[in-house]
């Protein structure tokens, strides 16, 4: 089974580890993310925040990036089974400071699922499957639990909660709301899952990356 998603966003995104491109999409079927996408928030030229010296040697404020703060909808209709809106927006890390970064991963793993995930909504659909959204801003969810929602209603904003080196939001399903349990659902947007290197614009038809 493919459950068929909408994006839940407006605007400019670039599709990263999608799993059109590999399964498991982010390298590991932990917490049932086999098939897990990310996409980032970009301007109108297709980039995100310039890299500067600073981006090469040191963290960088989530203010910085185009998207920080952009409104993230629901891409499912169904009933909020899940959330979570306490964790901190730490600090995006690019260039050297990514490496070090990735080596605390295995930690926030052994944490467990809100630690990856970070500020989050979990959707289940009258067919039973659970859609999540990851990595919002702080404080900015505005659902509870038990909340019924419909397709394109405001969930947050993007933020860089969680397991997450600059602002995006992640998308995945499961079978389950019991995360450490369930099984990856694939998944489809519009009947077609976006690759890598794509600029999705949920108003217009995606387009392949300009070179950088």
């Amino acid at each position: 089974m493919i459950v068929d998603l909408e994006y839940p966003f407006t605007g400019r995104w670039l599709v990263r580890n999608s799993p059109a491109n590999r399964v498991p999409s982010h390298g590991t079927a932990l917490f049932a993310s086999s098939f897990a996408i990310d996409f980032v928030p970009v301007g109108e030229e297709g980039r995100t925040a310039p890299i500067t010296a600073r981006s090469l040697v040191g963290p960088e404020a989530p203010e910085r990036f185009p998207g920080f703060g952009r409104p993230i909808l629901s891409p499912v209709a169904g009933t909020v089974v899940g959330m979570h809106d306490g964790a901190p927006d730490h600090e995006a890390y690019r260039g050297l400071p990514s490496v070090g970064y990735a080596l605390t991963q295995r930690g926030r793993a052994t944490e467990g699922w809100v630690a990856l995930a970070g500020n989050h909504v979990m959707i289940e659909t009258p067919d039973g499957v659970v859609a999540a959204v990851c990595h919002l801003q702080q404080s900015s969810v505005r659902v509870q639990l038990g909340h019924t929602v419909r397709v394109g209603e405001p969930l947050g904003r993007c933020g860089n909660s969680g397991n997450s080196t600059e602002p995006h939001v992640h998308v995945q399903a499961l079978d389950r709301a019991d995360v450490p349990n369930a099984t990856a659902v694939p998944i489809a947007f519009r009947g077609r899952l976006p690759r890598n290197g794509e600029i999705i614009d949920a108003e217009q038809t995606p387009e392949e990356e300009e070179p950088r």
